[in-house]
């Protein structure tokens, strides 16, 4: 028994020894530091291995997933990378979003990327709700192109984030087009983002004739309202052969119902930069067109033909009319609108050509207008029909605009023009909270002797001039007829009040 527990101790010595031997062997290791190296060939064969994969994968983790190389959009990308089916060009975390580089789009700024945004629109065509993807950080070289229904599915987005440019090549262009970008017979189409629609219109406006400006018969003696300035740009266009005499809008909607646009920016169009046609229940909002002063033609935002239209908080600065509102328009609101460079908002020219115009329901308020041609301004041609009634000018703040607040029923964009006794009947007119400072005269109405202007009320007109080159002249009115609710500065006392003593009774042709 004590020979048992004795070899029971020396064994349990033993242990400990061997314990004490083996901690101090891995302390005496750990000891050695970054100078000390163990030859582990299997760890540093896994490292290799591990070297090896991500110099194959690095930095290419976006083109993984059967893109076969090809960029993956960088607008909301999917949790993992997308799978492409053959054929459809959208990815199945995605089915209803089509982006124009999964349809063969390089996003250079060189090469024509147009049939591709054809190919993603007709593929969205198809499902309803769906978006086309223009991605932020690529600029896309796209010539004429119609995204065009009437049978494509109803709500389609074109998510608009990067940059589209358009030719500047004469031969794109042919004999001349009317619009560039333009989307027809929609129901439900927004085109929004923070993109960018570049027109590059300097080869176009170098190429145009400088109108000659025109004066009412009516007006005193003033100096020209422009001086038409050439505006340089790096793209020669001599190089590029010359342009055509017809110039196209930037975006036009047509035949469309239910239109937004939004966030996205419109610049340097060499004609009209946004056109609305034929259209019901649009707004547009949060938007920049931009263009130089001195840019022939290039009115911000062109409506015609469209009712239910609404246009806030979006800032237009541009070579002709900030807004302008053509026959058959109704129901339109303007409201929180920044304006300058350019000629103010205006309504018309009506009547061109013995035409029959018809405007209603017009709201323009909380406006801010810089360094502009016009305030708010009511144009018609001698010789027209039809009428504009209803119409609200409030709130209009303005900063050295020559002509405030302006009515010209002789309006003539030629050197001279016809005299005719016809002219489209305006009424219901009202100037409200129109203030601020001038620098040629402050209000000028001319109105038409067979159809004077009737119901023209003012409140709280209150413009101050400012002297620059030019003279500054008294208020002006002819053959306009209503009523000041308040005082004005200064004192239009031109304003006739009551109705006219021989008010011609509308015929057929004149009612709306």
């Amino acid at each position: 028994m004590g020979v048992f527990v004795g070899l029971k101790s020396l064994a349990l010595v033993l242990l400990l020894v061997f314990l004490a031997l083996s901690t101090n062997f891995d302390s005496c290791n750990a000891r050695r530091g970054k100078h000390w190296r163990q030859k582990r060939p299997s760890t540093t064969t896994t490292s290799s291995l591990i070297k090896k994969k991500s110099k194959t994968n690095g930095g290419n983790n976006h083109h993984s997933g059967g893109g076969g190389g090809k960029k993956s959009s960088p607008v909301m990308p999917p949790a993992s990378p997308p799978t492409h089916q053959p054929g459809k060009g959208y990815s199945d975390a995605y089915p209803s979003m089509f982006n124009v580089l999964d349809f063969g789009a390089k996003g250079d700024g060189v090469t024509d990327d147009t049939k591709a945004f054809q190919a993603a629109w007709a593929s969205a065509c198809k499902v309803e709700a769906s978006t086309v993807v223009v991605p932020s950080g690529y600029v896309f070289l796209v010539g004429p192109i119609s995204f065009s229904g009437p049978y494509c599915q109803p709500n389609i987005v074109f998510q608009l984030d990067g940059t589209i440019v358009a030719p500047t090549n004469a031969k794109a262009w042919g004999s001349g087009l009317l619009q560039w970008l333009e989307f027809t017979k929609l129901r439900g189409i927004a085109v929004r983002g923070q993109g960018v629609i570049e027109g590059r219109g300097a080869v176009w406006w170098t190429d145009s004739p400088n109108n000659s400006p025109v004066v009412s018969p009516y007006d005193d003696p003033v100096p020209p309202f422009d001086d038409v300035l050439p505006y340089n740009d790096p793209v020669d266009a001599a190089l590029n052969g010359k342009m055509p005499g017809i110039k196209p809008t930037a975006l036009r909607f047509y035949g469309s119902y239910n239109v937004s646009v939004t966030g996205i920016t419109i610049q340097n169009s060499p004609q009209c930069h946004l056109k609305f046609d034929n259209c019901v229940a649009v707004d547009v909002h949060n938007i920049t067109v931009s263009s130089p002063g001195d840019s022939l033609n290039t009115d911000g935002i062109h409506l015609q033909n469209s009712k239910g239209v609404n246009i806030h908080n979006t800032n237009l600065s541009c070579g002709d009319d900030c807004v302008s509102i053509q026959t058959g328009c109704t129901d339109i609101n303007i409201h929180n609108v920044n304006c300058g460079p350019g000629h103010g908002i205006s309504i018309g020219g009506l009547g061109r050509d013995n035409t029959k115009a018809c405007v209603s329901n017009v709201t323009v308020r909380d406006i801010t207008m810089h360094n502009t041609m016009n305030g708010v301004r009511i144009k018609t041609w001698q010789g027209g029909s039809g009428s504009v009634q209803g119409v609200r000018f409030s709130n209009i703040q303005v900063s050295e605009v020559e002509f405030p607040i302006v009515i010209d029923q002789f309006y003539c964009d030629k050197s001279s023009c016809r005299n005719q006794s016809s002219a489209v009947a305006l009424s219901g007119i009202s100037y409200e909270k129109i203030k601020g400072t001038y620098t040629v005269k402050p209000v000028h109405f001319a109105c038409a002797d067979a159809t004077p202007c009737t119901e023209v009320t003012l409140t709280e007109v209150e413009l101050q001039p400012i002297q620059e080159k030019y003279h500054l002249y008294e208020p002006f009115c002819w053959q306009t007829f209503g009523e000041l609710y308040t005082p004005t500065t200064p004192p239009i006392e031109c304003v006739q009040l009551g109705k006219p003593a021989s008010n011609r009774i509308l015929s057929d042709g004149d009612t709306c």
